[in-house]
């Protein structure tokens, strides 16, 4: 069977709960630092929204777009069109995505499995990926 070259192919990121676990582990060792509870439970609540948005959220990037779901819900749309550059910081270490569109910029935390994310970007638009010097 021959396939219609007009279906449209997407591919959804894989999540990785690699960020909001090592920063759940990092706000329960501050208890030993004697520095109160408070920052604690400010950087734990953090984390577990993390890892519960790792749960919820997903990236679907399709030939034409950087597609943002939650519970399978379309939530954004970035055409790839408007993009100007984008970058994987630290991506080894759970690190943060950055991307510019001509009306704005966007940090994302990696929550999805960095080399997967890579490979699609550099496919889609490999030539706008700032170069690491």
């Amino acid at each position: 069977m021959i396939k219609n070259s007009n279906i449209e192919e997407s591919v959804t990121i894989a999540p990785s709960f690699q960020l909001p676990i090592i920063l759940i582990a990092l706000s329960f060792s501050l208890l030993f630092l004697k520095i109160g509870s408070f920052p604690t439970i400010i950087s734990a609540s953090f984390s577990f929204f993390l890892l519960l948005q790792s749960f919820t959220l997903r990236i679907k990037i399709s030939k034409d777009d950087f597609i943002v779901l939650q519970l399978g819900k379309e939530i954004r749309r970035f055409p790839f069109k408007n993009w100007l550059t984008w970058k994987l910081f630290l991506p080894s270490l759970p690190g943060i995505f950055y991307f510019r569109e001509k009306s704005s910029p966007h940090l994302l935390p990696i929550l999805f499995n960095p080399e997967q994310l890579r490979n699609q970007l550099k496919d889609k638009v490999g030539e706008l990926e700032i170069n690491q010097k």
